[in-house]
């Protein structure tokens, strides 16, 4: 299995390459990737992936992460030997916000696939959540039907248009979720078509894929404050200049909300725990009708390069025929049956639908009471330049090393920013171990276990709970879960209407 350091290099045989040759080749027609230092080439190997072409995300750009997280029985050193190019050269990426050298994660790995393979289940998707798929799809198009042929009673098209705005939400959470991290199925075929399920419904996989797999996912809670600060002072610069380690999901939103304590507060942020749910409901309009096209044109999405999918002719000609297709039967075709005012309020009704249900899933499991957030920059001074901390600026990772230490002097440390204990101390569950719970949510409600093991299938992630739940507590490794979503929905309220009126902090 591939070695979490850098190898020790003959510098007369190996080839040492920039970031800007790296980032050169970020296309799946020449597609390179940095891999704890070491530069491969998977243009070719990419056809015959196992996974599909989700590898081509790593192109142009350091993909340790990516590595990591999606082969959790690891990848043969053998296969990266023959793929690689040469080794990154000294001071050419970013000084990364985490470390590597913890055996935290590499326990919990192994850990998680022979519990796997002792219930003989498949890492990635079976019956069961094939069956939900073929349940939820026939629930959206049946209602979307009927919203149009309602023809005679609007009250009753609008109840139409609100089950399917939830049927499109559990099809965000529980089919696109898993194929486009390719956890559906075994199939690479059954993976795509699932995660092709998100254009279905009106917004984009492959701008998904930047802003859930490249940005949010591998960077959870993390921002870049120099980054920050230029976008507070209305400065742009080159894709190849911005620092990938950074989370769109707490910068994005801001300065309509401030969901980063590190960010500068306005006035109106104390009231941003009112207005919040509000702003829920537009995000998927949002998404649909702005970022997905803004993304496609500009090849960019804020700091990730988005020319690994919209570099390619056959990409963008998926994205603008079905933007035109799902426009068709969502919108046109509501307003050719009820006429153009009764059509468009049909298609806002399910979009603000859509997007409250999603909104109220996602955002309680990193934007909520306790949740630690990292900074990274040049202007970052201190201890929080190698650990998460929360609103108050402690790391709530020291109390449960000092329990478990003594529970066991000789247990191996594990660092603050090792990046497993990172999605731990950025994550928090609810209703962790319900079957139930887990199956309504995609998996969500298992946020901790999803952020940890992305490539296995959400249905398994209730029987794996209780082994990331020891081996957190055993290593002295944050593992935080709500009693229910309704309890962590009431913190997550209560955390915004504190995070608008806390002080920045530096």
């Amino acid at each position: 299995v591939i070695s979490s350091s850098t190898s020790t290099v003959d510098d007369t045989n190996t080839k040492f390459i920039t970031n800007e040759e790296l980032r050169s080749h970020n296309t799946p027609k020449s597609a390179w990737a940095s891999v704890h230092g070491k530069v491969i080439d998977i243009t070719e190997f990419g056809k015959r992936h196992p996974g599909g072409d989700i590898i081509f995300l790593a192109s142009g750009k350091d993909a340790t992460i990516l590595l990591e997280t999606y082969h959790p029985r690891g990848v043969p050193s053998s296969l990266i030997r023959k793929l690689q190019l040469g080794v990154m050269k000294d001071g050419e990426l970013k000084t990364s916000f985490y470390t590597w050298d913890s055996d935290f994660y590499k326990t919990l790995k192994k850990r998680v696939v022979n519990r796997l393979e002792e219930l003989k289940l498949s890492r990635r998707g079976s019956v069961e959540i094939w069956i939900k798929a073929i349940f939820l799809l026939i629930g959206f198009w049946g209602c979307l039907i009927k919203m149009y042929t309602t023809t005679d009673n609007f009250t009753m098209a609008c109840m139409w248009s609100i089950s399917m705005g939830v049927f499109a939400a559990f099809i965000g959470t529980c089919i696109q979720h898993d194929g486009n991290h390719g956890a559906f199925a075994e199939s690479r075929w059954l993976n795509k078509s699932a995660g092709w399920t998100l254009d279905m419904i009106g917004a984009s996989a492959y701008t998904w894929e930047f802003q859930h797999m490249l940005g949010h996912h591998p960077y959870t809670n993390v921002l870049d404050m120099d980054e920050s600060d230029k976008q507070q002072k209305c400065v742009d610069c080159a894709v190849k200049d911005k620092d990938q380690e950074s989370d769109p999901d707490v910068f994005s939103s801001y300065p309509a909300m401030r969901m980063h304590p590190a960010h500068e507060p306005s006035w109106f942020h104390r009231y941003q725990h009112i207005y919040a749910p509000l702003l829920f409901s537009f995000m998927t309009l949002s998404k649909v009708m702005q970022q997905d096209i803004e993304v496609a044109i500009n090849k960019r999405l804020s700091h990730i390069d988005a020319n690994c999918r919209y570099g390619s002719f056959i990409h963008l000609f998926r994205f603008w025929t079905m933007k035109v297709l799902s426009t068709i039967y969502m919108m046109v075709l509501p307003c050719w049956y009820h006429g153009p005012a009764k059509g468009f309020a049909l298609f806002f009704l399910g979009h603000i639908t859509c997007g409250q249900v999603l909104a109220t899933m996602f955002i309680v499991n990193h934007v909520i009471e306790g949740v630690s957030y990292g900074k990274k920059g040049e202007n970052v001074v201190g201890n929080s330049v190698d650990r998460p901390t929360v609103v108050n600026g402690s790391t709530p990772m020291e109390a449960t090393q000092k329990v478990a230490l003594s529970k066991d002097a000789n247990l191996p440390k594990t660092h603050y920013n090792d990046w497993a204990a990172v999605q731990c101390q950025t994550s928090v569950n609810w209703s962790s171990g319900s079957w139930f719970w887990n199956h309504f949510s995609g998996g969500l409600s298992h946020q901790i276990e999803h952020h940890l093991f992305p490539s296995i299938c959400h249905t398994n992630y209730c029987y794996i709970q209780d082994v990331v739940q020891n081996t957190c507590i055993e290593y002295g490794v944050p593992y935080r879960n709500e009693s229910s979503l309704f309890i962590a929905y009431y913190k997550m309220l209560r955390h915004l209407k504190h995070l608008g009126s806390s002080k920045k902090i530096d």
